[in-house]
């Protein structure tokens, strides 16, 4: 367990005395101060955005040659971590073995604390064993203290198996770094609500993991421009997306871009190269593996080659 006298010198936990006497004021001055600490979220993220996107490309070249994207964390963190790895399949058209949250505590602790994961450091590196991770994978572990022992756990197992490894924090010279290939430190200072790390912490790492999962998926090739052409349509809002943008790319009317998408079973990508290269579905899905499953390539070839 991290020494009380350790935690008390971190800037996450530090009392910011602009909001010493916020029971007191009334509403709208509250949420204008909440609105003016959350705008300086962004600018922490801008100034480490080159450590970012760093640890990004060296992510998306192992996801390229097979490997997984495993984020792990504790408490808010590690709700954030399960939260963006969910939004991967929906979105990008993954199977949900590629990116996957790992949260202290298991599926239990999503919904409640449950006492003492966070510590158990142990616990972490089981984790990690237990998912089998090897040298084609990465592990971001995400803390917003950046010494959580389950994490650190986590990011010792990944490295001696040859993962690679990412820490995201919110302090500076924060242990997670040290123990990371790549070390983020997005230091966004005291909240309104002293200690309170879902606050700025839980916002600057959901950023930080929004450019992780939708970058490396983009380097992928799983977005054509910025057209989400992976995505599951699971419910009559996205089948309607879907539709729209294939019509979109194709320049064909809805109704062609609906009866491709049928004929497709769904499939947006195999839609677009049959409606572009007037081929049937099991054509156009040998064009897109010819291509490497780019869709760009795919279009951009001339037919045949």
């Amino acid at each position: 367990m991290v020494k009380i006298s350790v935690m008390s010198e971190l800037s996450t936990e530090q009392s910011d005395p602009r909001y010493s006497q916020i029971d007191r004021l009334p509403t709208r001055e509250i949420a204008e101060l909440m609105n003016q600490a959350d705008a300086a979220v962004p600018l922490a993220v801008a100034a480490v955005l080159p450590g970012i996107s760093d640890a990004i490309d060296a992510i998306a070249a192992r996801m390229a040659q097979g490997g997984r994207l495993l984020y792990v964390g504790a408490g808010t963190s590690g709700r954030l971590a399960v939260l963006d790895a969910s939004e991967c399949p929906p979105t990008f058209g993954t199977d949900p073995s590629l990116v996957q949250g790992v949260i202290a505590g298991g599926p239990d602790a999503l919904t409640r604390s449950v006492e003492g994961a966070e510590d158990d450091s142990a616990a972490g590196a089981a984790a990690i064993a237990g998912l089998g991770v090897g040298d084609l994978d990465s592990v971001v572990g995400i803390s917003a203290s950046g010494r959580a022992p389950f994490v650190l756990g986590a990011l010792g197992e990944s490295a001696g198996r040859g993962a690679l490894t990412v820490g995201v924090s919110c302090n500076a010279g924060a242990p997670l770094s040290a123990a990371a290939e790549h070390g983020i430190e997005v230091v966004v200072g005291p909240e309104v609500v002293t200690g309170s790390t879902r606050l700025k912490a839980g916002t600057a790492q959901k950023l930080v993991l929004n450019m992780i999962s939708t970058i490396s998926m983009i380097r992928l090739g799983r977005t054509y421009g910025n057209k989400m052409i992976e995505m599951s349509a699971m419910n009559s809002k996205l089948a309607g997306r879907a539709v729209r943008m294939v019509a979109d790319i194709t320049g064909t009317a809805p109704d062609a871009a609906r009866a491709a998408l049928e004929a497709s079973d769904g499939q947006a990508k195999v839609a677009v190269v049959m409606l572009r290269h007037g081929l049937d579905a099991p054509a156009a899905r040998a064009r897109l593996e010819a291509h490497g499953e780019r869709l760009g390539d795919a279009l951009e070839q001339v037919s045949g080659a």
